[in-house]
């Protein structure tokens, strides 16, 4: 049996403030290994504020992050770096740089001191960008692709550190449909041979998809964790987004699908359904539901 002393990466009682606000409040989290842990929430919830604690990025005021069952705290950057890589939301700056240039940086937590890249690195990086097919892009500078284009190349840098743990920030905010799933099925594929991955989510059908285990974040809490069944839940959706919505298998995936009905305090019931005794119809997070039948709020 898995438990947090094992996880790949754990937070534990994570606390973060700007003056007043909590960005984070006594959030706790742990992925194993070969499991996709999605994180979801509404704008500033959170999730951003905490992949990058993970990351050591940001240091949280309160609580620890273990990675592999070592305080982070205590690790080399370039030790962290070595297991470790997330793909921002925001791309830093990289003006000047080509794709093929960028990817290679992912081999330097790798490398030794004044040691340049070789032949091998030369090799993984190429492999990381056919895996994201970006090696077209390979003599472009980054200032000349479009924003989905950059994403993809900041995932092959990543790839390229060969990463046992990878943090993703909303990964496919810029990617056209094709690539979306693209990118998604190939986390996916990483993750069923052994990668530890930990992904910021927008889209909520994307996050039931592809997830092991999604965690909830609001107002910088923790509002529930467990599987896409257990969290997507049209109560707790409504608890958290604010929006009404109906929660139903898909007839040919068998993932949920999560269908926004409307605001939680716009007027009237428009969309859901209503049973014999005349009150709205509602599935709750255990219930069985078949692709006729949406739960709904």
């Amino acid at each position: 049996m898995q438990t947090e002393r094992t996880a790949s990466i754990r937070a534990d009682e994570l606390g973060f403030r700007v003056e007043a606000k909590a960005l984070l409040e006594r959030v706790r989290l742990h992925a194993h290994q070969g499991q996709l842990v999605g994180l979801i929430g509404p704008n500033g919830a959170g999730k951003s504020t905490l992949l990058r604690a993970i990351a050591g990025v940001l240091r949280p005021q309160e609580g620890a992050v273990w990675l592999e069952g070592e305080e982070l705290d205590s690790l080399p950057a370039k030790d962290v770096a070595a297991r470790m890589a997330l793909v921002p939301q925001i791309a830093p700056y990289t003006h000047g740089f080509t794709a093929r240039e960028l990817v290679l940086m992912g081999r330097y937590p790798h490398l030794g001191r004044f040691q340049i890249e070789g032949a091998a690195d030369e090799a993984i990086a190429r492999e990381a960008m056919e895996l994201t097919e970006t090696e077209e892009f390979a003599e472009r500078t980054l200032d000349t692709l479009s924003g989905g284009e950059r994403q993809r190349v900041f995932v092959s840098r990543a790839l390229a550190q060969q990463p046992r743990v990878l943090l993703l920030d909303e990964p496919t905010a810029n990617l056209d449909v094709l690539h979306k799933l693209r990118v998604l099925d190939l986390v996916r594929r990483l993750v069923d041979e052994g990668l530890t991955a930990v992904a910021a989510i927008h889209d909520l059908g994307m996050a039931a998809r592809y997830c092991d285990r999604l965690v909830l974040l609001s107002n910088g809490r923790v509002l529930a964790e467990g599987t896409p069944d257990q969290v997507l839940a049209p109560d707790i959706i409504e608890t958290a987004f604010g929006v009404r919505s109906a929660v139903y298998p898909d007839p040919v995936t068998g993932s949920l699908v999560v269908s926004l009905i409307a605001p939680a305090d716009a007027n009237g019931s428009a969309g859901v359904g209503t049973g014999a005794n005349g009150r709205d119809s509602v599935h709750h997070r255990h219930a069985k539901v078949s692709p006729a039948t949406p739960r709904s709020s």
